[in-house]
């Protein structure tokens, strides 16, 4: 069974003027189970695209592995349920995560339910070192260069967008989903399986800022996190400790810089 990102549904439309029929494209949103050695870590709802960079960049953000060499093996298995992403594990790797097991659910809205520790939910981050900078201009356009990228959403107006800013060069990288922790995990893996050094660029979210987003980043080393959208409290003081420079409210040619703003500066140089 192959799975769509999204379905062709009807209903009806009821305004002032009358009902009419309608068909809608919906984004589809199924359960992937993200399985490691053969037990089951986790199992998210998600959009069924990208599902490989989603697999893997939800293994690096939970620091289930740190590099893609450590992944013997891996592949997708449909079921009539949902889907599984099943990874082998090199024999260090498997270890340590059997050491530290712990059970999670994340519906679409949320990155961190079904956690079962509070101390998990507020877990350290490492720091986030990168001599990357980013020119004013650049960072309020951000949320605009975006928009070229959200093919989904043209189709459906329901998900949400992860895009990789480079200096100079604008939205290099883009993938979506119904949650926006998804969107980012795809992102990251999409990075790490094309090459693209995390460091070397700015996230860029169609959402608001959350906890879970800044602990993504700083898992994957993203040095810059703009979104178009308010970030929470939070999510301020876990940048500011993981050194993430935070760009809220994005859009109309602004932006609201939260911590670390060294690395917006008109004199931002280009890097590697």
């Amino acid at each position: 069974m192959t799975m769509r990102a999204h379905v062709s549904t009807p209903g009806q439309s009821h305004h002032a003027e009358g009902m009419r029929a309608i068909h809608r494209a919906l984004p589809e949103e199924v359960p992937i189970a993200l399985v490691f050695n053969g037990t089951t870590q986790a199992v998210m709802m998600a959009t069924p695209a990208d599902l490989a960079d989603f697999a893997l960049g939800f293994a690096l953000t939970e620091g289930i592995v740190t590099d893609h060499a450590q992944i013997e093996d891996f592949e997708i298995v449909d079921h009539a349920q949902g889907i599984e992403a099943r990874f082998w594990l090199a024999e260090d790797r498997a270890q340590a995560l059997a050491s530290r097991r712990r059970a999670m659910a994340g519906p679409v809205g949320c990155g961190l339910c079904g956690i079962d520790s509070l101390e998990e939910a507020v877990r350290p981050v490492p720091w986030v070192q990168s001599d990357l900078r980013l020119m004013p201009a650049d960072v309020a356009r951000a949320t605009d260069a975006l928009r070229d990228h959200q093919h989904l959403h043209d189709l459906t107006r329901a998900t949400h967008a992860a895009g990789f800013l480079l200096p100079g060069a604008g939205v290099t990288l883009a993938r979506e989903d119904v949650g926006r922790h998804n969107a980012l995990d795809k992102l990251i893996g999409a990075l790490q399986q094309q090459g693209h050094p995390p460091g070397s660029g700015a996230a860029v979210m169609t959402s608001r800022l959350s906890v879970e987003l800044v602990q993504k980043c700083a898992m994957a080393g993203i040095p810059v996190l703009i979104a178009v959208s308010a970030p929470t409290g939070a999510a301020v003081r876990l940048a500011e400790e993981a050194g993430i420079t935070l760009v809220a409210f994005a859009r109309g040619g602004g932006f609201d810089l939260y911590s670390h703003p060294y690395r917006i500066t008109d004199e931002a140089q280009h890097v590697a």
